[in-house]
Parts: C-alpha cells; structure tokens; sequence
C-alpha cells in the first residue's frame, strides 16, 4: 500500500474522522483556557480537575446502572462535566476567601476525585479497568455521542474565553486593578474556573483525566517562548494544541502507541525544542543593527551638566541613570 492510500485509508475511515474532529476541537479550545490558568499561576488547576471529574465519570455509571441505561457509560461525560465545574467553583471560592492555600485545595481535591471515583465505580458493578480510558485517553473509542458532545462544549469554551478575553485577562493579570477598572472580577473568576472544568471534560477522552493539564499548559509555554502579547500567545498555543494533537493521532494510527502519552510528549519535546533555538535567535537579534544607517539611534539621557535645557521625560531618565 503506497503512502497515499494509507492517507486515504485514514481520512475515509469513520473511527479516525469522529477521532481527528475531537483532537482539533479539543486541541483548539484547551490552549486557549490554559493561557489564563498561566497568566493566574494556576497551571495545576487542570489536574486537580480532572481528578474530581474522574467521581463525575464513575457517578454517571451509578446513575446509569440505577436507571438501566445503554450503555452503561451513557452518562459518564454529563456526570464528568458537572463534578468538575462544581469542583471548580469550590476550588475558586476557597481561594478568593483565602482560608486555605490553593495548593492545599488542589491536594485535597486529587485525592479525593481518585478515591471518589474508585469507589463509586466499583458501586455501580464495574471495575477500575473501565475508568483506565477517562484517564489515560482513548480517541479510537470516541463515539458520535461523545463527538456531540465534545463539539458542543468545544464551541462554548472557545466563543466565551475568546469573546470576553480581555476582561478575563484583566482578571487574570491583576485582579486589584481589574476591580478598580469596573471590571466584576468575582464574576469573570468563575468563568474561568468553568471554562477549565468544561475543558477537562472535552479532553478526557483524548489525552485522558491524567494528562489533560499538558494539552493546556505546554502549548502556552512554547507560544510565550515567542509571542510578545497576550493575543498572540493564545491564538500561536491554540495552533500549537491543534498540531500537536492531529500529529499525535496520525502516528498513533500506524502505530501502536497510547494517542494521548503521544501528544503529550509531543508538546514537551516541542518545548524543549523552542527552549534550546529561541536563544540563539534573541543573540542574532541583539546583534542586529535595525537603522545601521544612523549613527546612534539611542536617546541617551542628559548629564548633570546639561540638564537644565533637556526635555522633562528626558532629565527624568538622567534623574535614574
């Protein structure tokens, strides 16, 4: 088989057709949360996430089994979508009122997800086996239901944190002044904390429960190795996520290696790649004369000598010299 029947082998295949709308929708809407979890050093929110969804998952089995509904994961991603914003919301508010660190908060709520899940799996007639692909990733699994619903959610996290992201970034860079501003940063902190929760839950299924807090972090730290403004960093990260995740899949599909692991270490090694070439390119930068025909194109401040005469802007640059 040539290569280009492998290609076209790929793309007719329904399996990897619902697989590759999940990664590019989840690998676009992931980076762009992840830009304000950055921006509040909150890069770990993700994971103490996705360790409450994974109760979700295991509760939306129980209630599954309870109501006799096929299959019996039927409601594993409602269930999931609804612990983790509720967690997310606790989490936010535990940190606004600061009686706990968020660290400690974070703490609490991996293991307790773990151990949520765990038992309430095995509640509902199942067994940790079944809890493996929410938290490792399975996108080969990924049926049209879930496809729905990863679509769905995919659309609302990117229209909101897209929409209102400069007040989210207000928020998220400053909250005191984002409140002096006007800004209603309760409000706008909620949302953020949604958005990451409705991210964990679209990804689930991709990366995995476990993994899901690289997809949003990594691509960050590669874009701000580069962009020099925050809209850059989320629409460069966003391209990032996407590429990484279609990639991951492709050589997943020839070969047999876990998708979501595979992305993941994809991203990293993306990072570590810009990590060791950005250097080298900032020198040749500073080495570059941008007007070399003009003798000097620096303002250098006004001595004590002459400072009397000099511009305002510029005696005070020669008060701080």
């Amino acid at each position: 088989m040539t290569g280009w029947e492998q290609v076209v082998e790929l793309l007719t295949s329904p399996l990897m057709q619902r697989a590759l709308v999940a990664a590019v929708l989840v690998g676009a809407a992931a980076p762009v949360v992840g830009t304000f979890l950055v921006q509040r050093r909150m890069a770990l929110m993700g994971d103490g996430i996705g360790h409450v969804a994974l109760t979700g998952v295991a509760l939306g089995w129980l209630v599954g089994s309870w109501a006799a509904v096929a299959p019996a994961d039927a409601l594993a991603v409602p269930g999931a979508v609804l612990a983790a914003v509720v967690g997310s919301v606790v989490i936010e508010l535990v940190r606004e009122r600061g009686r706990t660190s968020g660290d400690l908060a974070l703490a609490i709520m991996f293991y307790g997800g773990i151990a949520g899940g765990v038992l309430l799996i095995k509640v509902a007639g199942g067994t940790n086996a079944n809890l493996m692909s929410y938290l490792f990733g399975s996108i080969s699994t990924v049926s049209t239901t879930d496809l729905w619903w990863t679509a769905a959610l995919a659309v609302l996290v990117l229209t909101v944190g897209v929409g209102l992201r400069w007040a989210l970034f207000a928020v998220s860079h400053d909250e005191e002044f984002a409140r002096a501003s006007g800004v209603p940063v309760r409000a706008m902190s909620m949302v953020i904390a949604c958005l990451a929760a409705l991210t964990v839950t679209i990804s689930m299924r991709v990366v995995g429960l476990l993994l899901v807090s690289a997809l949003m972090i990594v691509p960050v730290a590669v874009a701000q190795i580069f962009a020099r403004s925050f809209g850059r960093t989320m629409v460069i990260a966003s391209a990032l996520g996407v590429t990484v995740s279609v990639v991951g899949l492709v050589i997943t599909y020839w070969n047999d290696v876990p998708p979501g692991a595979t992305i993941v270490v994809l991203a990293i090694a993306l990072y570590a790649a810009a990590a060791v070439v950005h250097p080298v390119i900032a020198r040749r930068r500073a080495a570059h004369d941008p007007h070399p025909d003009l003798s000097d194109d620096v303002l250098v401040p006004a001595t004590d000598a002459g400072c009397e005469d000099a511009p305002p802007a510029v005696r005070a640059a020669g008060d701080h010299r």
